[in-house]
């Protein structure tokens, strides 16, 4: 079998994508990506098995819709040539699209025509995402139209996949059929989100936050929290690693309040090494604005990573994350409510057995909650698609999911994804062992 993944990202950084490659590849599967090129990284290159087509660089610094889209645009008709030519003389099976955008699928036209089966990945919304990312209503021309745009790129594609439950309802209601939509939800790598060794620790309390810097993360409500706590809290940092459009105005937010060398900014890093500087963490705050609405549905994956890292959490109370999560496994506070994230800063750090309980309870979710169940229907997905395509015309239609082949065992249950454990069943505290 032949897959190629076609993303509007940076691979070595996305642990959505890699961990499909990785599944599949363990398969024996043959494994292409096409994905942007992060400064400093080859234009071709081979990671454990699959060959990397970095088609076009990108810095994360749009402030405008105009730069925004031809940047995409660009991407989509290099894409559309690079896989077609590649098509022609590999044939793939599957292409699996991951958006942003939902007409990425597009680039995939020639394949699909010639036999490729197509699955659009939707990790983000577009309709909300947009609207989030530069300020236009729901009841705007250009909302509508990529509404419209969601329901012609879902029609288009053989199957979708969506990031979350609450986008699949959505989804459904306005775009595609619920039999031609699954829900796979962001997953912790497990390989390298998981127990280890407890950190050095030089006397800082280090506060993380780690991915994108736009408005619905925000962060500018995290730095002025913790400009409240910092006389409190002489020993501590607040660091920040990622890129995007509202840096400068963090950076300059920080030499405003006087925080400069407390809180410390740092380029985005590839996924297994923001794992280890993840693990070094004290406390982790995703301060997410529930007044976007993006912001309020968009699931954080790094909650789930820090849990599997057996950090603490602080976060805001949106409606995708307390839809998954409680107050038994994360601090949730207000959204934008400076006064009250920096009480809780206070509280954890102060109480070093709250933040170890919500540490165990939290390690409970992620056992049973991990990409090494899920991965299963995904795989089944994949297998069902080429089934489909190879049976004779009159045979009736493939299953959405079917039993999997013995190579790679039987899909299990996910019916604990909103059920969190208690501690008595857990194993001591300690970092999670999803091995345990």
């Amino acid at each position: 079998m032949r897959v190629c993944m076609l993303a509007y990202s940076f691979y070595e950084s996305d642990t959505r994508i890699l961990q499909y490659t990785t599944a599949l590849t363990e398969r024996g599967v043959t494994v292409d990506v096409i994905a942007l090129r992060k400064e400093g990284t080859p234009a071709f290159e081979v990671l454990n098995g699959v060959s990397v087509y970095r088609i076009q660089s990108r810095r994360v610094n749009e402030r405008g819709q105009i730069a925004y889209v031809i940047r995409i645009f660009r991407f989509l008709l290099i894409a559309a040539f690079i896989l077609t030519k590649k098509h022609f003389s590999k044939r793939y099976d599957v292409i699996h699209v991951h958006s942003v955008p939902d007409f990425l699928v597009f680039a995939a036209l020639v394949p699909k025509l010639l036999g490729a089966r197509l699955i659009l990945d939707i990790h983000d919304i577009l309709p909300e995402f947009y609207a989030s990312k530069f300020g236009v209503s729901s009841a705007s021309r250009l909302f509508k139209l990529l509404v419209m745009t969601e329901k012609i790129s879902s029609a288009f594609s053989d199957h979708v996949i969506i990031a979350n439950d609450l986008w699949h309802g959505r989804l459904i209601s306005r775009s595609v059929s619920q039999d031609k939509c699954t829900t796979v939800r962001n997953y912790p790598d497990a390989r390298l989100f998981c127990s280890r060794p407890a950190p050095h620790k030089n006397g800082t309390f280090l506060i993380l936050y780690p991915g994108t810097l736009n408005m619905h993360q925000g962060l500018d409500v995290a730095i002025r929290a913790f400009a409240k706590v910092r006389p409190e809290m002489p020993n501590s940092e607040f660091h920040i690693y990622g890129e995007g459009p509202t840096k400068p105005a963090l950076v300059q937010l920080t030499h405003d309040l006087g925080l400069n060398g407390r809180v410390i900014f740092h380029n985005l890093l590839p996924v297994r090494a923001i794992a280890e500087v993840m693990a070094r963490a004290d406390l982790a705050v995703v301060p997410k604005r529930a007044s976007s609405s993006f912001g309020n549905e968009a699931a954080s994956t790094k909650i789930m990573e820090f849990m599997s890292l057996g950090v603490p959490i602080v976060a805001s109370r949106t409606k995708i994350d307390t839809f998954y999560h409680d107050d038994s496994m994360v601090k949730f506070v207000e959204s934008e409510n400076e006064s009250e994230l920096a009480n809780a800063i206070l509280l954890l750090w102060r109480n070093p057995e709250l933040r170890q309980q919500l540490v165990i309870n939290a390690c409970g979710y992620v056992k049973q909650n991990n990409w090494d169940q899920k991965k299963l229907e995904y795989l089944s997905l994949v297998d069902s698609l080429v089934s489909a395509r190879c049976r004779p015309a009159g045979s009736g239609r493939a299953e959405k999911h079917f039993v999997a082949s013995a190579d790679h065992g039987t899909a299990a249950s996910t019916s604990s994804e909103r059920t969190p454990t208690s501690a008595a069943q857990l194993s001591p505290p300690g970092r999670c062992d999803l091995h345990g």
